[in-house]
């Protein structure tokens, strides 16, 4: 299973989200300092969920953290996080995004 698999179903098990948007970032680092090239290494996450209502951005990005240990601590370098409660206002995004 690839670690973006990984990543959305940890994710979805945990927070049951309305919203997950898990994007592979990896080419974009190719060669970078600290990235090992193993084309699973850096991530960015869009993840809207009931769990994370009235908690605050840092207590929201710690529970997506803790629920990802272990590919923080091993393959995952860089783990871009976008975390959000039903109702709030999404990031826009680049088109062709």
């Amino acid at each position: 299973m690839s670690v973006e698999q990984k990543i959305r179903e940890k994710l979805a098990a945990a927070f049951a989200p309305t919203q997950l948007e898990v994007t592979n970032e990896s080419h974009l680092h190719a060669g970078h300092r600290g990235s090992p090239g193993t084309g699973e290494s850096h991530f960015r996450v869009l993840i809207v969920s009931p769990a994370f209502a009235g908690k605050s951005r840092l207590e929201r990005h710690r529970l997506v953290n803790a629920t990802l240990a272990a590919e923080l601590a091993g393959t995952v370098h860089a783990l871009a996080l976008s975390t959000h409660a039903p109702g709030e206002k999404l990031p826009l995004r680049a088109s062709g995004s």
